[in-house]
């Protein structure tokens, strides 16, 4: 192109640039103008916080006869399990304000039906009766007469209205690493009953014939410093042997004797599958799980020899915690809790003698 020719064209492309911001800018001008003009809405007040809600009611749980009639200093379950508004007490003058009174059965055989407060209409419609038992069937008796007494049940039965076993795994929220205590001694058995009739006494006379067993208590050694856990922390393995065998009867011997103190518990009580409803089946030896007791010997004796087999009897204490039950606070507590979770609904027990037995 002539240079001539490019000035009046480049001229002509810069008026019209200029020309089409100035259109803009007037639009945005115009509208910004509008905007202006529109009405502004009212802000809203801040609204307040929502009340707290409010305290659960209180429960008022009776205890008829204290355990074995030993006095204890009644619970603080909102300090010990942070339950609150629950008041658990022995004073019998609150009889008629209780939302449920608990009854111990073996404290009821000693005492008798006789001694059970009045029934309907005296007795007020919304309570609930609550039978408690701790002892297996074989160490329970009067049970045929029960029916048609109690609302609830409350004991280590899973199928309990209020299930408090003896103890349980709480999940860790993170794992961690579980420090095996030194271990200079092979087997120990704690047992206060001594029973010859007892399938305990007479496994464990067979099972001495093979491998060399500790017994403390009434027939045997005494707990150093009076400590179950201080003295069996030393064995490798510890008999938790129930005084009776019957579905879900797992007590403190696991719990406490064997877990609490860091031994492989060697269980007799109900068979393998109740257990693993529990605990890890990998966390204890089941008698069952061998022919004789010469061959639970012999295994005893080989993961004696095999500290990396032994030591994955531990495996599951990475993830998990033991909880012992803590008894009687515990019980009263959970009651609390059961009452408030029930609400309006109501029942009572026809058929004591025979779920418990089953």
């Amino acid at each position: 192109m002539e240079p001539g020719r490019a000035g009046p064209l480049g001229r002509r492309l810069r008026r019209g640039r200029q020309l089409l911001w100035g259109g803009l800018c007037c639009t945005l001008l115009a509208l910004y103008a509008c905007l202006q003009q529109l009405p502004v809405p009212p802000l809203e007040p801040a609204r307040p916080p929502p009340p707290p809600p409010p305290p659960p009611p209180e429960v008022t749980v009776l205890l008829w006869w204290e355990p074995f009639g030993q006095r204890r200093h009644v619970a603080d379950c909102q300090r010990r399990y942070n339950i609150s508004g629950c008041r658990p007490s022995a004073d019998r003058s609150r009889y008629r304000e209780a939302q449920a009174v608990i009854f111990h059965h073996r404290d009821l055989v000693l005492h008798g039906l006789g001694q059970l407060p009045a029934g309907p209409p005296q007795r007020p419609s919304a309570q609930r009766w609550v039978w408690m038992n701790f002892e297996s069937p074989s160490h329970s008796p009067g049970l045929r007469g029960l029916a048609g007494i109690f609302n609830w049940t409350m004991s280590y039965r899973l199928g309990s209205d209020i299930f408090v076993p003896y103890g349980y795994l709480r999940a860790r929220q993170v794992a961690q690493r579980f420090n095996l205590p030194r271990k200079t001694k092979l087997v120990a058995w704690v047992i206060s009953n001594w029973n010859e009739a007892h399938a305990r006494v007479r496994y464990y006379h067979q099972l001495k014939e093979y491998v060399a067993i500790d017994v403390y208590g009434a027939q045997g050694l005494v707990l150093e410093q009076g400590s179950v856990a201080r003295t069996v922390s030393q064995y490798k393995f510890y008999l938790a042997f129930e005084n009776s065998q019957h579905t879900d009867y797992i007590t403190e011997k696991l719990w406490r004797n064997a877990f609490q103190s860091s031994a492989v518990p060697i269980v007799l009580g109900p068979p393998r599958s109740n257990y693993e409803l529990f605990i890890p089946p990998d966390s204890f030896i089941h008698v069952d799980d061998f022919p004789s007791p010469k061959k639970l010997a012999i295994y005893l004796k080989f993961l004696d020899r095999n500290k990396l087999l032994y030591r994955r009897y531990f495996t599951w204490r990475e993830k998990y915690d033991v909880h012992v039950t803590s008894f009687w606070d515990e019980q009263y507590c959970k009651v609390c809790e059961a009452v408030r979770t029930a609400g309006d609904q109501f029942k009572t027990i026809q058929n004591l003698a025979s779920w418990f037995e089953s």
